[in-house]
């Protein structure tokens, strides 16, 4: 949005924040934009499955959240498409002030079986995408008096590893490393980039793993639970806030504890205390 800001710290002529998130059809996203939009941000739903888009944008208003939603079709595998949807959000709502940039998939492949095409097209998707999201945004991003761009990272590849999952886990750390070097190329613009690793979390695609995986994922929280959509929402919402003025550049893990043991005698050791 414009530098020229209102008491309130929004841009002048407008009541919100612009938030544009994709991948936010389904899943991780969707509760990311629901949480925005329960903020007070306007919210470009952006999705590849336009049809899922439009469904969580009528959520958004059909639910009374306070910001506004649109809702646009967007391939982060093609540029072209990206910088479109970037176009609409700047038209129909005034300017970008956060960028979420969320899709990933993880169709699971051990590395003897897993094709050269297989893992480039995860790269492709997962990691190019989310450059290619940036990228696209910048322009606008600029514009804002508090650009904030928030990555979907996880804790597999960073911080953990699972079997048929390397290229998967590959594409998660290197959005690491792409977030520290553009965090310092993009401080001087007053914009920050920061990423949410989650944990396992119930989505539509955790539920296909079936139950046994689910089942074997929760034993390993120590919180007892899976993560919700909502809770990397509560996060990506403080990391597009003000409050996060100050941070950039940070991994931040949500993952209920599940990293924290040494192994699962650690887990076995736990007591509640009376």
């Amino acid at each position: 949005m414009s530098s020229e800001t209102a008491d309130n710290g929004t841009a002048t002529g407008t009541d919100e924040r612009v938030a544009l998130v994709t991948g936010a059809g389904h899943g991780i996203g969707r509760g990311i934009a629901h949480r925005l939009a329960a903020d007070g941000y306007a919210v470009s739903v952006v999705d590849i499955d336009e049809d899922a888009a439009h469904e969580v944008a009528d959520e958004i208003h059909n639910l009374g959240e306070q910001g506004d939603a649109i809702a646009l079709p967007a391939d982060v595998t093609d540029l072209a498409t990206i910088e479109m949807a970037v176009e609409a959000t700047v038209d129909s709502l005034g300017g970008i002030d956060v960028v979420v940039a969320n899709v990933g998939v993880y169709p699971s492949g051990r590395i003897d079986a897993l094709s050269v095409d297989s893992w480039h097209e995860i790269m492709d998707i997962n990691l190019a995408g989310a450059f290619r999201t940036v990228k696209a945004s910048l322009p606008a991003l600029k514009q804002s008096d508090s650009g904030r761009i928030v990555l979907t990272s996880s804790i597999t590849g960073p911080m953990t590893g699972y079997p048929g999952w390397a290229h998967y886990g590959a594409t998660k750390a290197g959005l690491l490393g792409f977030m520290r070097s553009a965090a310092l190329e993009l401080a001087p613009e007053g914009i920050t980039i920061n990423a949410v690793l989650p944990g396992n979390v119930k989505t539509e695609q955790l539920e296909a793993l079936g139950d046994e995986y689910i089942e074997e994922m929760t034993e390993s929280v120590p919180l007892g639970t899976l993560g919700t959509p909502e809770d990397i929402g509560a996060a990506v919402a403080f990391l597009a806030s003000k409050d996060a003025g100050f941070i950039t550049g940070h991994p931040l893990v949500i993952d209920g504890g599940q990293t924290l043991p040494e192994s699962q005698a650690a887990l076995s050791e736990m007591s509640v205390s009376e």
